[in-house]
């Protein structure tokens, strides 16, 4: 193997796991609570309540957090992460084979998948699929700027060539949103009208705000070994998972206290406290991750870079936290794309941070030239922290000189009004801390906010072509830099999560995207 080959796999290795101190207890805390749980039990129906109505059903075509948790279980990808983040084969057989010069990608493919329409998965269907994704995912197209091919090489082999090296690729390839899903060829349409994967559970309906029902796929064929976090063995102990739309929060809470549903996701922190009545109990995720309000660069009064600085100026992320979790000991203000202890954190450029500066924002968009000041801030409270936040952020804005258009929907519509630059400003959402920048959707062009500058182009090439992990850290500077500068997004802190299980629920490891297979109820 070529040394600096080898050294670049290395350095990713140690990245990956240098960015699971935050999350790597997910992986071991959960099992080994389940251990004494005694042995799985096959059987039963899940029932799981989550934040709304999924916008879609394809998770090529959204990033949306709820279309990965749900889709998850019925489709994969080549690749995904094990339990420290790194990233391990699920379809593909092993880790892909990359060249001395770091653009061509070998992927061999494990011969025991079969769809759940019964067809074995080939080359083909991943050739078909992965050209599917370069045109329809906001990943996918980012990483297709970089291919030059995608060849089956033979039917359990297939290549992707690069013009250039790109480090983020096989992370890219292990996302379950806009995600690099295989699917069989001759089912592949946009948008997808057949919901057909290789996952351990396959629809078998979808009623509109009121249930989508999986059912077990008896043709499964797992990965040999234990479950690693996202990766290894996927155990179908569960006959049946019915995930519920429950969209408003207060409802969320009064059903996982009186343990309607097995798992409630999405608790608002402070409401952890009174899942204390034995039929629900509280499940932490610390750190989870970042919420943010993303600009509309593209069009609108936020296309002006001026604007964007006036508001980051205005705003009190703080105030902002404290509104939205109430407890310190559930956010911490911080305006670092990573926290501490993750290798990409760095202060650069946090000094515009927090700022809360009213007149000094009022004097930037004075001179922004802008004649129509009205924003339109596009949010809704199914995330009610989301919501909360919003009510803060419109207040220092007015401060500022501003008008607030308070654009309140449900989640799906959110997720499809952000798609269409004529329709808002800023949106607020979130993400969980992730072990690879480039897996976060603003670095594509495509991502709603529509970040294209130069000056974004030069310092996400220098950083995607670093092989070293020592120069992607310091090219990472360089794009926190970018992003402070020129503010395509606002982050407003790091904070905890608090989903619900039942107590009879095992084999659930606490997860940013929460997952079932592996999971079973518990005898009674």
């Amino acid at each position: 193997m070529n040394a600096t080959i080898s050294r670049r796999r290395d350095g990713l290795k140690n990245f990956l796991l240098a960015s699971a101190l935050g999350l790597a207890f997910l992986a071991g805390g959960a099992q080994a609570a389940n251990a004494t749980a005694g042995p799985p039990v096959k059987g039963g129906t899940l029932s799981v309540a989550t934040i709304g109505e999924p916008p879609t059903l394809d998770p090529m075509a959204s990033t949306a957090d709820l279309v990965g948790i749900l889709t998850q279980h019925i489709f994969e990808t080549l690749y995904t992460f094990d339990a420290k983040w790194n990233v391990t084969p699920l379809l593909a057989e092993t880790l892909p084979k990359i060249s001395a010069d770091g653009q061509t990608y070998t992927i061999p493919l494990r011969q025991d998948v079969t769809f759940h329409d019964g067809a074995r998965m080939t080359a083909a269907d991943v050739v078909a699929s992965l050209q599917r994704w370069t045109t329809v995912a906001s990943r996918g197209k980012q990483a297709a700027q970089l291919i030059t091919g995608i060849a089956a090489t033979d039917d359990h082999t297939v290549t992707i060539t690069l013009k250039q090296p790109y480090a983020p690729l096989t992370a890219l390839l292990a996302m379950n949103n806009a995600a690099a899903v295989i699917l069989p060829k001759d089912k592949i349409a946009t948008p997808l009208t057949e919901f057909i994967g290789t996952g351990p559970y396959k629809l078998k309906a979808r009623v509109p705000d009121q249930y989508l029902q999986l059912v077990r796929f008896d043709g499964y064929k797992s990965r040999a070994g234990e479950p690693d976090g996202y990766g290894g063995a996927r155990k179908q102990y569960l006959d049946e998972i019915r995930f519920v739309p429950v969209s408003n929060a207060n409802t969320r809470i009064e059903s996982a206290v009186a343990g309607q549903y097995e798992y409630v996701d999405s608790i608002p922190v402070e409401s952890a406290a009174k899942l204390k009545s034995g039929k629900s109990e509280a499940v932490v995720l610390k750190p989870f991750g970042w919420p943010r309000l993303v600009l509309n660069t593209k069009q609108g009064i936020m296309s002006n870079v001026k604007v964007r600085q006036a508001v980051q100026m205005a705003l009190n992320e703080e105030d902002m936290l404290f509104a939205a979790f109430g407890d310190k000991a559930y956010y911490a203000v911080d305006g670092a794309m990573y926290p501490e202890g993750y290798p990409w954190h760095t202060t650069q450029g946090t000094q515009v941070y927090n700022k809360g500066d009213v007149a000094g924002a009022k004097k930037l968009l004075e001179s922004s030239g802008a004649t129509d000041r009205t924003i339109r801030i596009l949010t809704s409270q199914q995330y009610e922290f989301h919501y909360k936040m919003a009510l803060v952020a419109a207040e220092y804005l007015k401060q500022a000189g501003f008008k607030v258009d308070m654009q309140v929907v449900d989640w799906a519509t959110l997720t499809q009004r952000r798609q269409d630059p004529a329709l808002w400003d800023i949106f607020i959402t979130h993400s969980p801390f992730l072990p690879e920048p480039a897996l976060i959707d603003f670095p594509s062009k495509d991502a709603p906010g529509w970040w294209d500058t130069p000056r974004r182009n030069q310092v996400l090439d220098a950083f995607n072509r670093a092989t070293s992990q020592d120069e992607r850290v310091k090219r990472w500077a360089d794009v926190q830099q970018a992003i402070f500068d020129e503010v395509p997004f606002i982050k407003v802190g790091d904070f905890n999560a608090v989903a619900a299980k039942s107590p009879s629920l095992q084999g659930v490891t606490p997860a940013p995207w929460p997952y079932f297979w592996n999971a079973w109820k518990a005898a009674k």
